[in-house]
């Protein structure tokens, strides 16, 4: 039986990996410090869900915490680590930059001089598209250049990405950054599109829509995205002998270190976004039309081509399907009624016909 250390484990992204892992016989030791971004009962009932699990236990310590994961790594001595836990949202590092240096960047160094004192056999990061900031070049792809990000966030993440290619060349570190696009499902954070969305349209109020709706983004589900990063575990890098790196990979010529991108490769118009949330409430969302926000990119479009050469990954999940059982798991836990609630909120909603 393999060890996997998740952190982030109670995060969004971090509960659907933990069980997937469980369900593929891992032993998972998880870390979150149950950190008050968003709903922390949220987070309590996706650990409570894992704690089921005989073979999953969990520390509830924050990762920038010197010292602990280095005496968690000599404890445990994880097999495989995959690093989710950051202070994640574009928006939230115009208001607390500070709590991006702590948890990200602070954090991710003392995982990296923990595995350096004990080495996995495999580590995976998490960063994220925001890193291709100002790049025009769509769909991006792994190997062109990442310079110009646009919010402390997105730098925050490129800068773990360099730090994490440091320990790969100076300590042998196989290491496998993986740069997430838009990640929707069951679940969900609440500072995100998908759930705000959905919580303003059945309460009747109005959604922000930023950029007056000329927007894209490349959704992914997120069980699509756990599929990815499970096959990626088994795809561990190795430092080329010759520093000769096949065109088209993102493998370093000088490190056991590779970049990939984890997105469901279809540009998708936020009108057609909304539009699916309309179908899955049967309500009709009132539009309230925003300028940009500093930080925020107008488009994201991922080129996974180099995901499925490693791993013949593919995305399984239509986005209609995928929002559609977003808002069922929606009203499941919180009780909702779409029409009865929006009802009660507002005189003038129109059902879709």
């Amino acid at each position: 039986m393999r060890t996997a250390l998740v952190t982030g484990s109670s995060g969004f992204i971090g509960f659907h990996l933990c069980q997937r892992l469980l369900d593929d016989g891992f032993r998972v030791v998880g870390v979150d410090n149950l950190s008050e971004y968003y709903d922390v009962a949220l987070k309590r009932q996706r650990q409570d869900m894992l704690l089921k699990s005989q073979g999953f236990c969990v520390f509830n310590t924050s990762i920038e915490t010197r010292g602990f994961l280095q005496e968690l790594f000599a404890r445990e001595r994880p097999d495989v680590v995959v690093h989710l836990a950051a202070q994640a949202g574009v928006r939230h590092s115009l208001k607390d930059p500070r709590s991006y240096l702590e948890s990200n960047m602070m954090g991710t160094f003392e995982l990296l001089e923990a595995a350096r004192a004990v080495p996995p056999a495999h580590m995976l990061l998490a960063s994220t598209s925001s890193v291709y900031g100002a790049n025009t070049s769509m769909p991006y792809a792994e190997t062109e250049r990442t310079d110009h990000q646009m919010s402390f966030y997105a730098a925050t993440k490129k800068a773990t990405e360099c730090m994490a290619h440091s320990y790969a060349h100076l300590y042998d570190l196989p290491v496998t950054m993986f740069r997430f696009f838009t990640v929707y499902g069951p679940w969900g954070r609440p500072d995100m599109a998908l759930f705000k969305f959905t919580k303003a349209i059945l309460a009747g109020e109005p959604i922000d829509v930023y950029n007056r709706g000329r927007m894209m983004r490349d959704f992914t589900y997120v069980t699509d995205l756990v599929q990815g990063i499970r096959l990626l575990i088994d795809v561990v890098p190795a430092r080329p002998e010759d520093g000769v790196v096949p065109p088209g990979d993102s493998l370093s010529p000088v490190a056991p270190w590779r970049v990939i991108n984890i997105g469901n490769s279809q540009a998708v118009p936020l009108s057609d976004f909304i539009a699916a949330i309309e179908s899955a409430t049967g309500l009709k969302a009132q539009r309230n039309p925003m300028c940009m926000q500093p930080g925020d990119v107008p488009a994201t479009w991922a080129d996974a081509s180099l995901l499925h050469d490693l791993t013949g990954y593919r995305p399984g999940t239509a986005l209609v399907d995928g929002v559609r059982s977003f808002v069922d798991w929606y009203r499941d836990y919180y009780g909702t009624n779409d029409w009865s609630q929006a009802a009660l909120n507002s005189g003038d909603l129109r059902r879709i016909s």
